[in-house]
Protein backbone atom coordinates (compact mmCIF):
# COMPACT_ATOMS: atom_id res chain seq x y z
CA UNK A 1 0.00 0.00 0.00
CA UNK A 2 1.24 3.05 -1.26
CA UNK A 3 1.86 6.19 1.86
CA UNK A 4 0.86 9.34 0.87
CA UNK A 5 2.71 12.54 1.47
CA UNK A 6 1.04 15.99 1.82
CA UNK A 7 3.48 18.70 0.07
CA UNK A 8 2.23 22.33 0.69
CA UNK A 9 3.24 24.30 -2.72
CA UNK A 10 3.96 27.64 -2.51
CA UNK A 11 3.17 30.98 -1.92
CA UNK A 12 6.87 30.85 -2.08
CA UNK A 13 8.02 29.21 -5.09
CA UNK A 14 10.83 29.87 -7.72
CA UNK A 15 8.39 28.82 -10.73
CA UNK A 16 5.63 31.21 -9.07
CA UNK A 17 4.81 34.23 -10.45
CA UNK A 18 2.43 34.73 -7.41
CA UNK A 19 1.57 33.61 -4.10
CA UNK A 20 -0.82 31.00 -4.50
CA UNK A 21 -0.84 27.91 -2.59
CA UNK A 22 -1.97 24.60 -2.60
CA UNK A 23 -1.64 21.44 -0.22
CA UNK A 24 -0.59 18.48 -2.64
CA UNK A 25 -1.62 15.05 -1.27
CA UNK A 26 0.94 12.46 -3.13
CA UNK A 27 0.99 8.91 -3.73
CA UNK A 28 4.89 7.94 -4.38
CA UNK A 29 5.13 10.65 -7.02
CA UNK A 30 1.48 11.22 -8.36
CA UNK A 31 -0.92 13.96 -7.22
CA UNK A 32 -3.99 12.13 -5.43
CA UNK A 33 -5.78 15.95 -4.60
CA UNK A 34 -4.64 19.26 -4.50
CA UNK A 35 -6.23 21.47 -1.67
CA UNK A 36 -6.04 25.45 -2.60
CA UNK A 37 -5.63 28.63 0.12
CA UNK A 38 -5.88 31.97 -1.17
CA UNK A 39 -6.06 35.12 0.67
CA UNK A 40 -2.56 36.03 0.67
CA UNK A 41 -3.25 39.47 -1.13
CA UNK A 42 -6.03 40.41 -0.25
CA UNK A 43 -6.70 44.40 -0.36
CA UNK A 44 -10.04 44.94 0.38
CA UNK A 45 -10.60 47.68 -2.95
CA UNK A 46 -14.01 46.50 -4.07
CA UNK A 47 -15.02 48.07 -0.47
CA UNK A 48 -13.27 51.60 -1.43
CA UNK A 49 -16.36 52.15 -3.77
CA UNK A 50 -18.44 53.59 -1.49
CA UNK A 51 -15.58 55.71 -0.27
CA UNK A 52 -14.34 56.94 -3.48
CA UNK A 53 -15.83 59.09 -6.24
CA UNK A 54 -17.52 56.80 -8.86
CA UNK A 55 -14.96 59.26 -11.60
CA UNK A 56 -11.73 58.52 -9.27
CA UNK A 57 -12.73 54.90 -8.46
CA UNK A 58 -11.51 54.12 -11.88
CA UNK A 59 -7.74 54.81 -10.74
CA UNK A 60 -8.58 52.41 -7.50
CA UNK A 61 -10.04 49.64 -10.42
CA UNK A 62 -6.82 49.58 -12.12
CA UNK A 63 -4.88 48.71 -9.44
CA UNK A 64 -6.71 45.53 -8.86
CA UNK A 65 -3.63 44.03 -10.77
CA UNK A 66 -0.70 45.78 -12.86
CA UNK A 67 -0.62 43.20 -15.53
CA UNK A 68 -3.96 43.73 -16.55
CA UNK A 69 -4.58 47.03 -15.17
CA UNK A 70 -6.06 48.58 -18.67
CA UNK A 71 -9.01 46.25 -18.98
CA UNK A 72 -9.48 46.45 -15.27
CA UNK A 73 -10.21 50.38 -15.73
CA UNK A 74 -11.82 49.62 -19.36
CA UNK A 75 -14.33 47.20 -17.39
CA UNK A 76 -14.77 49.19 -15.04
CA UNK A 77 -16.20 52.25 -17.04
CA UNK A 78 -18.24 50.63 -19.76
CA UNK A 79 -20.21 49.29 -16.62
CA UNK A 80 -20.50 52.81 -15.31
CA UNK A 81 -21.33 54.39 -18.83
CA UNK A 82 -24.11 51.63 -19.03
CA UNK A 83 -25.63 52.50 -15.86
CA UNK A 84 -25.56 56.41 -16.64
CA UNK A 85 -27.17 55.66 -20.14
CA UNK A 86 -23.93 57.21 -22.29
CA UNK A 87 -22.43 56.63 -25.09
CA UNK A 88 -18.65 57.41 -25.73
CA UNK A 89 -16.72 58.63 -28.80
CA UNK A 90 -16.33 56.30 -31.45
CA UNK A 91 -12.53 57.14 -31.64
CA UNK A 92 -12.22 56.63 -27.90
CA UNK A 93 -13.72 53.06 -28.72
CA UNK A 94 -11.14 52.08 -30.73
CA UNK A 95 -8.34 53.56 -28.73
CA UNK A 96 -9.66 51.26 -26.10
CA UNK A 97 -9.60 48.43 -28.47
CA UNK A 98 -5.63 49.12 -29.39
CA UNK A 99 -4.71 49.31 -26.26
CA UNK A 100 -6.45 46.56 -24.81
CA UNK A 101 -4.73 44.46 -27.71
CA UNK A 102 -1.65 45.35 -26.58
CA UNK A 103 -2.44 44.43 -23.62
CA UNK A 104 -2.58 41.04 -24.68
CA UNK A 105 0.06 41.16 -26.19
CA UNK A 106 2.24 41.98 -23.42
CA UNK A 107 0.81 40.13 -21.00
CA UNK A 108 1.00 36.81 -23.24
CA UNK A 109 4.70 37.31 -23.60
CA UNK A 110 5.26 37.96 -19.53
CA UNK A 111 3.38 34.66 -19.21
CA UNK A 112 5.61 33.12 -22.16
CA UNK A 113 8.92 34.21 -20.53
CA UNK A 114 8.08 32.72 -17.02
CA UNK A 115 6.95 29.23 -18.35
CA UNK A 116 10.42 29.32 -20.45
CA UNK A 117 11.47 30.49 -16.95
CA UNK A 118 10.06 27.10 -15.73
CA UNK A 119 11.59 24.87 -18.57
CA UNK A 120 15.04 26.24 -17.20
CA UNK A 121 15.47 28.30 -20.67
CA UNK A 122 17.06 31.31 -19.58
CA UNK A 123 18.12 33.03 -23.19
CA UNK A 124 14.36 32.20 -23.91
CA UNK A 125 12.89 33.86 -20.72
CA UNK A 126 14.71 37.27 -21.29
CA UNK A 127 14.42 37.03 -25.50
CA UNK A 128 10.31 37.20 -24.73
CA UNK A 129 10.72 39.65 -21.81
CA UNK A 130 12.70 41.62 -24.49
CA UNK A 131 10.25 42.30 -27.23
CA UNK A 132 7.66 42.66 -23.70
CA UNK A 133 9.89 45.82 -23.26
CA UNK A 134 9.05 46.83 -26.75
CA UNK A 135 4.93 46.76 -26.06
CA UNK A 136 5.46 48.54 -22.83
CA UNK A 137 8.01 51.25 -24.50
CA UNK A 138 4.39 51.72 -27.09
CA UNK A 139 2.34 52.25 -23.83
CA UNK A 140 4.91 54.57 -22.09
CA UNK A 141 4.81 56.78 -25.33
CA UNK A 142 0.78 56.71 -26.33
CA UNK A 143 0.08 56.95 -22.20
CA UNK A 144 2.68 57.85 -19.92
CA UNK A 145 2.69 54.47 -18.28
CA UNK A 146 4.42 51.18 -18.31
CA UNK A 147 1.89 49.24 -15.31
CA UNK A 148 -0.68 51.55 -14.91
CA UNK A 149 -1.48 53.46 -18.05
CA UNK A 150 -4.35 55.91 -16.38
CA UNK A 151 -6.30 56.91 -19.51
CA UNK A 152 -9.82 55.69 -18.64
CA UNK A 153 -12.47 57.48 -17.95
CA UNK A 154 -16.32 57.56 -17.61
CA UNK A 155 -16.68 59.20 -21.25
CA UNK A 156 -14.04 57.86 -23.36
CA UNK A 157 -10.25 58.42 -23.18
CA UNK A 158 -8.00 60.73 -21.58
CA UNK A 159 -5.53 60.82 -24.08
CA UNK A 160 -5.57 60.29 -27.56
CA UNK A 161 -2.90 58.41 -30.30
CA UNK A 162 -2.10 60.63 -33.93
CA UNK A 163 -1.80 58.80 -37.03
CA UNK A 164 1.95 59.35 -37.03
CA UNK A 165 2.22 57.68 -33.38
CA UNK A 166 -0.53 54.93 -34.79
CA UNK A 167 1.75 54.52 -37.97
CA UNK A 168 4.99 53.93 -36.26
CA UNK A 169 3.46 51.27 -33.63
CA UNK A 170 2.35 49.57 -36.77
CA UNK A 171 5.61 49.86 -38.03
CA UNK A 172 7.43 48.13 -35.02
CA UNK A 173 5.03 45.63 -34.58
CA UNK A 174 5.75 44.21 -37.61
CA UNK A 175 9.18 44.14 -37.31
CA UNK A 176 8.82 42.50 -33.89
CA UNK A 177 6.82 39.68 -36.07
CA UNK A 178 9.91 38.02 -37.65
CA UNK A 179 11.34 38.09 -33.35
CA UNK A 180 8.45 36.78 -32.36
CA UNK A 181 8.11 33.80 -34.93
CA UNK A 182 11.44 32.30 -34.16
CA UNK A 183 11.26 32.67 -30.28
CA UNK A 184 7.26 31.18 -30.22
CA UNK A 185 9.04 28.19 -32.69
CA UNK A 186 10.79 26.89 -29.87
CA UNK A 187 7.79 26.28 -27.42
CA UNK A 188 5.74 24.63 -30.09
CA UNK A 189 8.41 22.83 -31.55
CA UNK A 190 11.08 21.68 -29.06
CA UNK A 191 11.28 18.67 -27.63
CA UNK A 192 11.58 19.13 -24.44
CA UNK A 193 8.36 21.66 -24.49
CA UNK A 194 6.29 18.83 -25.75
CA UNK A 195 7.33 16.07 -24.07
CA UNK A 196 6.45 17.88 -20.96
CA UNK A 197 3.34 19.45 -22.09
CA UNK A 198 1.39 17.19 -24.58
CA UNK A 199 -1.12 14.76 -22.95
CA UNK A 200 -0.64 16.48 -19.40
CA UNK A 201 -3.18 18.34 -17.64
CA UNK A 202 -5.86 17.35 -19.80
CA UNK A 203 -9.16 19.58 -19.72
CA UNK A 204 -11.94 17.72 -21.55
CA UNK A 205 -13.93 19.58 -23.34
CA UNK A 206 -16.97 18.19 -20.57
CA UNK A 207 -14.92 19.46 -17.53
CA UNK A 208 -13.70 22.70 -19.10
CA UNK A 209 -17.34 23.30 -19.51
CA UNK A 210 -18.48 21.81 -16.23
CA UNK A 211 -15.89 23.63 -14.44
CA UNK A 212 -16.73 27.24 -16.22
CA UNK A 213 -13.48 27.80 -17.92
CA UNK A 214 -12.75 31.12 -19.58
CA UNK A 215 -10.31 32.13 -21.82
CA UNK A 216 -7.33 30.68 -23.14
CA UNK A 217 -8.05 27.47 -20.71
CA UNK A 218 -11.53 26.79 -22.39
CA UNK A 219 -10.84 27.53 -25.46
CA UNK A 220 -7.76 25.29 -25.88
CA UNK A 221 -10.18 22.59 -24.95
CA UNK A 222 -12.13 22.85 -28.04
CA UNK A 223 -14.76 25.88 -26.88
CA UNK A 224 -15.30 28.09 -29.64
CA UNK A 225 -16.35 31.28 -26.85
CA UNK A 226 -14.85 34.91 -27.12
CA UNK A 227 -16.69 37.91 -25.35
CA UNK A 228 -14.74 39.75 -27.94
CA UNK A 229 -17.13 38.80 -30.58
CA UNK A 230 -20.37 40.28 -28.20
CA UNK A 231 -18.62 43.66 -29.93
CA UNK A 232 -17.56 45.90 -27.21
CA UNK A 233 -15.37 48.82 -28.08
CA UNK A 234 -14.89 48.40 -31.67
CA UNK A 235 -14.74 44.59 -31.68
CA UNK A 236 -17.94 44.89 -33.99
CA UNK A 237 -15.73 46.58 -36.84
CA UNK A 238 -13.14 44.31 -36.45
CA UNK A 239 -12.68 40.73 -38.34
CA UNK A 240 -11.23 37.75 -36.44
CA UNK A 241 -11.71 34.26 -35.80
CA UNK A 242 -11.42 32.75 -32.24
CA UNK A 243 -8.64 31.14 -32.03
CA UNK A 244 -9.30 26.96 -30.45
CA UNK A 245 -8.03 23.40 -29.81
CA UNK A 246 -9.09 20.32 -29.34
CA UNK A 247 -5.84 18.75 -27.71
CA UNK A 248 -7.31 19.63 -24.17
CA UNK A 249 -3.84 19.95 -22.69
CA UNK A 250 -1.38 21.80 -21.51
CA UNK A 251 0.83 22.14 -24.86
CA UNK A 252 -2.64 23.17 -26.70
CA UNK A 253 -2.95 25.59 -24.00
CA UNK A 254 0.49 27.25 -25.05
CA UNK A 255 -0.43 27.05 -28.37
CA UNK A 256 -3.68 28.76 -28.15
CA UNK A 257 -1.81 31.86 -26.04
CA UNK A 258 0.60 32.00 -29.20
CA UNK A 259 -1.68 32.08 -31.52
CA UNK A 260 -3.64 34.66 -29.99
CA UNK A 261 -0.20 37.07 -30.00
CA UNK A 262 -0.04 37.38 -33.91
CA UNK A 263 -3.79 37.74 -33.97
CA UNK A 264 -3.77 40.07 -31.86
CA UNK A 265 -1.29 42.52 -34.24
CA UNK A 266 -3.57 42.05 -36.96
CA UNK A 267 -6.18 43.56 -34.62
CA UNK A 268 -4.52 46.61 -34.09
CA UNK A 269 -3.53 46.74 -37.43
CA UNK A 270 -7.25 46.74 -38.49
CA UNK A 271 -8.34 49.16 -35.32
CA UNK A 272 -5.40 51.61 -36.77
CA UNK A 273 -6.87 51.26 -40.57
CA UNK A 274 -10.64 51.81 -39.37
CA UNK A 275 -10.22 54.44 -36.61
CA UNK A 276 -12.51 57.22 -37.37
CA UNK A 277 -11.50 60.99 -36.17
CA UNK A 278 -13.56 63.22 -33.59
CA UNK A 279 -13.88 63.61 -29.85
CA UNK A 280 -11.90 61.38 -27.42
CA UNK A 281 -14.75 61.85 -24.55
CA UNK A 282 -17.62 63.12 -23.49
CA UNK A 283 -19.63 64.47 -20.37
CA UNK A 284 -21.95 62.01 -19.08
CA UNK A 285 -24.16 63.79 -16.34
CA UNK A 286 -25.15 63.17 -13.40
CA UNK A 287 -24.76 59.90 -10.75
CA UNK A 288 -25.00 55.86 -10.98
CA UNK A 289 -28.35 55.22 -10.22
CA UNK A 290 -29.38 51.68 -11.02
CA UNK A 291 -27.06 48.59 -11.45
CA UNK A 292 -25.33 46.91 -15.01
CA UNK A 293 -22.39 44.42 -15.28
CA UNK A 294 -20.55 43.88 -18.58
CA UNK A 295 -17.99 41.47 -19.81
CA UNK A 296 -14.56 42.38 -20.98
CA UNK A 297 -12.14 39.36 -22.69
CA UNK A 298 -9.36 40.03 -20.37
CA UNK A 299 -5.93 37.77 -21.54
CA UNK A 300 -6.56 35.06 -19.10
CA UNK A 301 -10.41 35.17 -20.14
CA UNK A 302 -13.97 36.65 -19.52
CA UNK A 303 -13.83 38.56 -16.72
CA UNK A 304 -17.26 40.27 -15.43
CA UNK A 305 -17.86 43.93 -14.22
CA UNK A 306 -20.65 44.70 -11.90
CA UNK A 307 -21.19 48.06 -10.45
CA UNK A 308 -24.58 49.47 -8.33
CA UNK A 309 -25.19 53.22 -7.35
CA UNK A 310 -28.14 54.84 -6.08
CA UNK A 311 -27.49 58.46 -7.73
CA UNK A 312 -25.04 59.27 -4.93
CA UNK A 313 -21.28 59.89 -6.09
CA UNK A 314 -20.20 57.20 -4.37
CA UNK A 315 -21.33 53.39 -5.52
CA UNK A 316 -23.28 50.87 -3.43
CA UNK A 317 -21.28 48.30 -5.06
CA UNK A 318 -18.51 47.15 -7.25
CA UNK A 319 -17.34 43.34 -7.60
CA UNK A 320 -15.46 41.86 -10.59
CA UNK A 321 -15.43 38.20 -11.16
CA UNK A 322 -11.50 37.61 -12.64
CA UNK A 323 -10.66 34.91 -14.89
CA UNK A 324 -8.28 33.06 -12.70
CA UNK A 325 -10.69 32.74 -9.96
CA UNK A 326 -12.82 31.02 -12.57
CA UNK A 327 -10.30 28.35 -13.67
CA UNK A 328 -8.59 27.71 -10.08
CA UNK A 329 -11.22 25.03 -9.95
CA UNK A 330 -10.37 23.17 -13.18
CA UNK A 331 -6.53 23.32 -12.36
CA UNK A 332 -7.34 21.43 -8.99
CA UNK A 333 -9.28 18.78 -10.89
CA UNK A 334 -6.81 18.29 -13.32
CA UNK A 335 -3.62 17.83 -10.98
CA UNK A 336 -4.92 14.54 -9.56
CA UNK A 337 -2.70 11.97 -11.80
CA UNK A 338 0.03 14.23 -12.52
CA UNK A 339 3.30 13.81 -11.57
CA UNK A 340 5.08 16.02 -8.86
CA UNK A 341 7.58 17.53 -11.49
CA UNK A 342 4.81 18.33 -13.21
CA UNK A 343 2.87 20.81 -10.76
CA UNK A 344 4.58 24.15 -11.60
CA UNK A 345 4.64 24.09 -15.40
CA UNK A 346 0.56 23.17 -15.13
CA UNK A 347 0.14 25.78 -12.75
CA UNK A 348 1.63 28.31 -15.39
CA UNK A 349 -0.70 26.79 -17.85
CA UNK A 350 -3.71 28.40 -16.28
CA UNK A 351 -1.91 32.00 -16.23
CA UNK A 352 -2.14 32.61 -12.90
CA UNK A 353 -3.00 36.16 -11.95
CA UNK A 354 -3.52 36.13 -8.16
CA UNK A 355 -3.67 39.56 -7.42
CA UNK A 356 -6.54 40.02 -9.37
CA UNK A 357 -8.21 37.06 -7.83
CA UNK A 358 -8.26 38.16 -3.80
CA UNK A 359 -8.06 42.35 -4.56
Amino acid sequence: MSTRTIIPFGPQHPVLPEPIHLDLVLEDEKIVEAIPSIGFVHRGLESLASKRNFNDYVYVFERICGICSFMHGMGYCEAVERVLGGEIPERAKYLRTIWCEMSRIHSHLLWLGLLADAFGFDALFMQCWRLREKVLDMFEISTGGRVIFSVNKVGGVLKDMDSDMLKAFIKEFKAMEKDLKKTTDVFLNDYSVESRLRGVGILSKEDAVKFGCVGPMMRASGIELDTRKLGYGAYSDIDFEIITSNECDGYARCQVRIKEIFQSIRIIEQAVEKIPGGEISVKIPGNPNGEAFVRVEQPRGEAIYYVKGDGTPYLNRARIRTPTFANLTALINLLPGSDFSDVALQVLTIDPCISCTER
